[in-house]
């Protein structure tokens, strides 16, 4: 649509999570580094939570990417509305572990000899399991049991948790203190701050090629964050809208009134949830 209007190479605030565009805010910077911390712990559990929306995918895939393949080898499980056998099916499927049978048992035993495997061979294993607010404690329980997989001294499977903030919530509960004492690392994502909302969007549109068109006006971007709450996929979606709203006008800058229209409409439509409502009352 808009994209060849600007001259862009590719759709900038796209809502599907890409590595490529990750933006190193100061939250994310730190979350990256207790979640390298964490495999370079090679044992229990990292936890890393956050606001819908706030980059947690994109967080993890940026990890994934940077991981020397040879050495780990990692899965991602991202359904997790899943009882503890089928928890335990997907994180075969994740590691592309054939199930000889249907017992929870051969499962457990299955996936023990794949880890011990990949650890006779010099790699180990890393699972993420997304969206870990929503397992139960006897899933969660399942996953303890498979970090307690060892070899000799040395854990077989290490184990990420991320999750909205109920996830952290649900650690705290006293059923929870045996995994908790196992959490080698815990960060939390935060909104970005007005300064960090502007150098996102810049960061963003400058991977597909931006350099002065659309001109935006310093006072839109403050108001992109005040609309967004500062949480990356909002400023996604709103100013998508806006470049939208751009081109339908045949217009190339954006400013204030620009800001406010795209936020208006946002609101306006039936899951309007880029504008928090919060922050609706500013466009009255």
């Amino acid at each position: 649509m808009f994209d060849s209007h600007f001259g862009f190479s590719a759709p900038p605030f796209q809502l599907t999570p890409d590595p490529s565009f990750y933006y190193e805010s100061k939250g994310h910077g730190h979350a990256l580094s207790f979640l390298k911390y964490g495999v370079y712990q090679r044992e229990g559990f990292v936890v890393v939570t956050g606001e819908i929306g706030s980059g947690k995918t994109t967080l993890v895939r940026t990890l994934l990417e940077g991981l020397n393949v040879r050495e780990v080898v990692a899965a991602h499980v991202v359904n997790t509305q899943l009882d503890s056998y089928e928890l335990l099916h997907s994180i075969c499927t994740a590691f592309h572990v054939q199930v000889p049978g249907p017992s929870k048992a051969q499962m457990l035993a299955t996936l023990e000899a794949f880890f011990t495997a990949l650890a006779a061979s010099g790699r180990r294993a890393l699972l993420v399991v997304d969206e870990a607010q929503n397992l139960g404690l006897k899933e969660v329980e399942e996953l303890r049991m498979l970090s307690n997989f060892q070899l000799g001294p040395y854990a077989l499977l290490q184990s990420f948790l991320v999750g909205q903030p109920e996830l952290r919530h649900m650690l705290r509960s006293s059923a929870m203190e045996q995994l908790r004492q196992r959490v080698t690392a815990a960060c939390h994502l935060g909104p970005l701050s007005v300064f960090e909302t502007r150098a996102y969007i810049e960061h963003r549109l400058r991977r597909v090629g931006w350099s002065t068109v659309p001109a935006i006006a310093d006072e839109a971007f403050v108001a992109i964050h005040s609309f967004s709450g500062g949480i990356p996929r909002r400023i996604n979606v709103l100013c998508t809208r806006v470049l939208l709203g751009s081109w339908v006008s045949n217009r190339n800058d954006v400013g204030l009134e620009e800001v406010r229209s795209a936020a208006a409409e946002l609101g306006a439509e039936v899951g309007g949830e880029a504008v928090p409502a919060l922050v609706k009352s500013a466009l009255i």
